[in-house]
C-alpha cells in the first residue's frame, strides 16, 4: 500500500474516532454532572483524553509523511512511533488525575442521583465504544498503525470502564450504598495500567523489535520461489516506520552461475519484494558446492555435527576448497548462549577432529528473524 493512501485511511479512522468520542465526552460530562457521579465524570474525562489521542496520532502522521531531506535519507517514518508515546503519556496523566479526584470522594462522599435516561444513555455509550473499539483495532492492525491499535484497544477497556459506573449506579438505587469514588480509583488504576503498557509497546518499537517470523518466511519463500535461488538466509530488516522497511538477504546459487545470470538474478528479486512488499533489499550471494562428491561428505558431515546442539539454529553458506582445503560457512546461534567465543571453540574442535587438515573459518551471526 502507498503511503499517501496508508495516510489517508488512518486519519479517516482517526476523524471517526475523534467525532464519537467528543459526543460521548459532552453527553457523559452532562449526565456525569446531573447526578453528581465522579465515576461518569471521569468517564467523561478518558474519553475526552481519547479525542486527544487520535488528534496527535493525526499529527503524528502527518509530520511522519514528510519527504526524505538531507539530515534524514530515510524519511521521518518513525515520528508515527513518537506520537504513540505522546499518547501513552496523556492516558497516564489522565488516569492519575482521575485517581486523585476519586480519592477526594472517597475522603468526602456526596449523594449521587441517577435517572432511566441515565442508564439508557450508558448503556448506548458502553456499545459504541465497543463498536469503535473492535473498529479501530482492526484497522490498525490491517494499516500497521500502532496509535490506532492502541486506540482501539483503549476504547474497548473504556467500554469496561462504562460498563463499571452502570453497575455502580444500580448498586446505588438499589442498597442505598455509594461506591462511586471506589469505581473511579478503580477506573483510575485500568487508565494508569493501559498508559504503561502503550509506552511499554511504543519504546520497544523505537528500540527495535524483530520482525514477525510469519512476514520472514513470506519474505523468504516469495525469494524461494525464482528459479536458481537454492536456500535465503540472513534476512535483516529495518524499519524507518510502518510500512518503510530496508534491509539485506543472502542468497545461495550454484557455483557454475556466470556473474550476469546472478546479477539479473538479485536485480529480479529487488524488484519483486520492492513491488510486492514496499522492501528495499540488498541481495548478498553465497557459492555453493553442488557437483563435487567429496565436498558433499564433507558438508554432510558439519551438518550432522551442528545438529546435535540445540543451540545451533541454523547453517549456511558452506563453501568447501578442496585445492586450498578451507572450509567456511555461517552458523546461526540462540541468543541463550552468553559464552559464543567457548562454544564456537567447541564446534571448531569437533570438525577439526574430523579434518585436521583444513583451514576452519565459522562466522557468527546473530538469530535476526528466525524464532
Amino acid at each position: 500500500m502507498k503511503n499517501n493512501e496508508r495516510e489517508k485511511k488512518i486519519t479517516k479512522v482517526s476523524i471517526v474516532g475523534i467525532a464519537t468520542n467528543f459526543l460521548l465526552v459532552i453527553l457523559k460530562a452532562i449526565i456525569g454532572l446531573l447526578s453528581n457521579s465522579i465515576a461518569i465524570v471521569l468517564d467523561a474525562l478518558n474519553n475526552l483524553s481519547d479525542a486527544v489521542s487520535s488528534i496527535v496520532t493525526i499529527i503524528g502522521l502527518v509530520l511522519a509523511g514528510k519527504k526524505p531531506d538531507r539530515k534524514h535519507p530515510y524519511g521521518y517514518g518513525r515520528i508515527e512511533y513518537f506520537s504513540s508515546l505522546i499518547v501513552s503519556f496523556i492516558v497516564i496523566v489522565a488516569g492519575i488525575s482521575a485517581f486523585r479526584e476519586s480519592f477526594s470522594k472517597i475522603i468526602t462522599p456526596e449523594e449521587t442521583n441517577f435517572s432511566v435516561l441515565t442508564f439508557m444513555i450508558m448503556l448506548i455509550a458502553v456499545i459504541t465504544k465497543i463498536l469503535l473499539g473492535l473498529y479501530t483495532k482492526n484497522k490498525g492492525k490491517e494499516l500497521n498503525s500502532g496509535s490506532l491499535i492502541a486506540s482501539g484497544s483503549d476504547a474497548l477497556f473504556d467500554s469496561i470502564i462504562t460498563l463499571s459506573t452502570i453497575i455502580g449506579a444500580i448498586i446505588n438505587v438499589t442498597f442505598k450504598f455509594n461506591i462511586d469514588g471506589y469505581l473511579g480509583i478503580i477506573i483510575s488504576l485500568i487508565i494508569i495500567k493501559s498508559g504503561i503498557e502503550m509506552i511499554k509497546s511504543s519504546a520497544s518499537l523505537m528500540i527495535g523489535e524483530r520482525i514477525s517470523k510469519e512476514f520472514a518466511n513470506k519474505i523468504r519463500h516469495e525469494i524461494l520461489s525464482c528459479k536458481d535461488v537454492l536456500g535465503v538466509y540472513d534476512l535483516f530488516l529495518d524499519n524507518f516506520g510502518p510500512e518503510n522497511y530496508l534491509g539485506y538477504v543472502h542468497i545461495e546459487v550454484s557455483e557454475d552461475k556466470t556473474t550476469k545470470e546472478i546479477s539479473k538474478l538479485t536485480r529480479l528479486i529487488e524488484k519483486t519484494i520492492r513491488e510486492k512488499y514496499g522492501i528495499f533489499l540488498t541481495i548478498g550471494v553465497y557459492i555453493v558446492n553442488v557437483h563435487d562428491k567429496r565436498i558433499n561428505k564433507i558438508t554432510n558431515d558439519i551438518k550432522n555435527i551442528t545438529k546435535n546442539y540445540k543451540e545451533i539454529l541454523q547453517v549456511h553458506g558452506i563453501y568447501i576448497d578442496i585445492e586450498e582445503k578451507e572450509i567456511s560457512f555461517d552458523m546461526v546461534i540462540d541468543f541463550i548462549v552468553d559464552d559464543k567465543k567457548s562454544f564456537l571453540d567447541k564446534i571448531t574442535k569437533e570438525i577439526k577432529m574430523l579434518y585436521p587438515d583444513y583451514q576452519l573459518y565459522i562466522t557468527l551471526d546473530t538469530d535476526i528473524s528466525l524464532s
